[in-house]
């Protein structure tokens, strides 16, 4: 319990000291000249702490970095898991969408018409012009892209959440609680995280009935969510690449849906995975992996990764009473 609170309050605590600092500056114009690419960056490098909070945490407590959770199982038995990972996010995504779009159909064209239109004025203020038929085909091709690089692409940073929130805060979390209030518990934590960005507009954007309060709710509820299925893929797998994989995949492709939106949608509906309905299918598939994920728990035979626990804490895969008491001492 000691090494939780140490890597909440540093993570945390580094966090939003950043954020406050560095992110809003420049998010709300309090640091003029600085480019577009370069206010993603800094905002991006917020997700490296995790990471940053476990290493201190690990060196502050002496626990070392035995079982980081980082090395898979084994190739052949966890790649299914690891392609589910990968490809997962992206069926889910569009799946999410398609729902949205079926329930809202006057808002979905197939010619991205509202898209396009944007490209082109924004080519256009930076003198330059591109034809429509250009933008369609640039915005298209864009998607496969996301399915099959983005989740490489995006590792380097969604490691640096995955290894503090799957690969440690989870496991540590599972030695006090059982495995469905973990996942709630550890959700909203995930949630409440994003808290200083989701004040700015981060999803939900800003000026909506109940800001920022019902976007943090709203964040709090996709975390959880997000990380029943993460939290799957790393048991399946013994790893929170998995995990980071799939964050990658879910960030490659969560705006996917817009494209294809007339007025841009609705972040608390959809079609983007954030709203209800855009994201109705990642909550069918997280309902099921937390049911069995709970299924598991009860027959004995959830294999929990240990995220540095010693050996002896965790009897034939299942924490018992006697080893919650010594893991918590």
């Amino acid at each position: 319990m000691k090494r939780i609170v140490i890597f909440l309050a540093v993570t945390f605590g580094l966090t939003w000291a950043y954020e406050f600092g560095v992110v809003y500056p420049i998010a709300t114009g309090g640091l003029a000249g600085v480019p577009d690419v370069a206010a993603q960056f800094v905002t991006g490098a917020a997700m490296f702490f995790p990471a940053l909070g476990v290493l201190i945490t690990r060196l502050v407590t002496r626990e070392g970095f035995k079982n980081c959770v980082i090395k898979p199982r084994g190739f052949k038995k966890t790649l299914p898991w690891f392609l589910i990972a990968w490809f997962g996010p992206a069926l889910l995504a569009f799946i999410g969408a398609a729902v949205y779009f079926l329930a809202f159909p006057q808002d979905f064209d197939p010619n991205m018409s509202t898209m396009v239109a944007a490209t082109q004025q924004a080519a256009a203020s930076g003198g330059a012009e591109m034809p429509a038929e250009a933008i369609k085909m640039m915005l298209l091709a864009q998607l496969p892209f996301a399915v099959f690089l983005g989740p490489v692409l995006n590792i380097v940073t969604t490691f640096g959440e995955e290894w503090g929130w799957r690969g440690y805060l989870v496991p540590k979390m599972a030695t006090h609680l059982r495995i469905v209030p973990t996942l709630l518990v550890t959700g909203v934590i995930w949630g409440l995280w994003h808290a200083p960005l989701t004040i700015i507009g981060h999803n939900y954007g800003v000026g909506y009935p109940g800001w920022p309060f019902a976007g943090i709710a709203a964040m709090c509820v996709f975390c959880i969510v997000l990380g029943i299925f993460f939290t799957y893929v790393t048991v399946r797998t013994g790893s929170c690449l998995a995990a980071a994989f799939g964050h990658g995949a879910v960030n490659a492709l969560a705006a996917a849906g817009i494209i294809f939106s007339v007025t841009g949608g609705n972040p608390f509906v959809g079609p983007m995975p954030v709203g209800i309905l855009g994201g109705s299918a990642f909550i069918a598939v997280a309902a099921f992996m937390l049911w069995d994920l709970r299924r598991r728990e009860k027959a004995g035979t959830l294999d929990m990764p240990k995220a540095g626990l010693p050996d002896d804490v965790r009897k034939g895969d299942v924490l018992t009473e006697k080893a919650r008491a010594e893991a918590a001492r």
